[in-house]
């Protein structure tokens, strides 16, 4: 399953996830945003489960803003899994 999730609050403006049946993450794209971080966030979780994945990036803050790229990750896992 692919999704495309409009973020808030961060510097990318969306990212692009993709799930397999199984819950595995395939592939994360963000579009915008701090590039080095983003691609390595991207790169972690690839093979991850999306659980997990939420798991581990939920509630991460960047600079008092009340969210990150890693914790809006995690809401476009929770939003994909939705629709699975």
């Amino acid at each position: 399953m692919k999704t495309n999730y409009k973020t808030s609050r961060t510097c990318a403006r969306s990212i692009d996830v993709e799930i397999d049946e199984n819950g595995i993450i395939q592939n994360v794209r963000f579009n915008g945003g701090c590039m080095g971080n983003t691609t390595g966030i991207s790169a972690l979780v690839k093979g991850m489960s999306a659980e997990e994945a939420i798991e581990r990036c939920k509630g991460i803050d960047c600079n008092g803003r009340g969210t990150s790229c890693p914790d809006q990750l995690a809401k476009a896992l929770e939003q994909a899994l939705a629709n699975q």
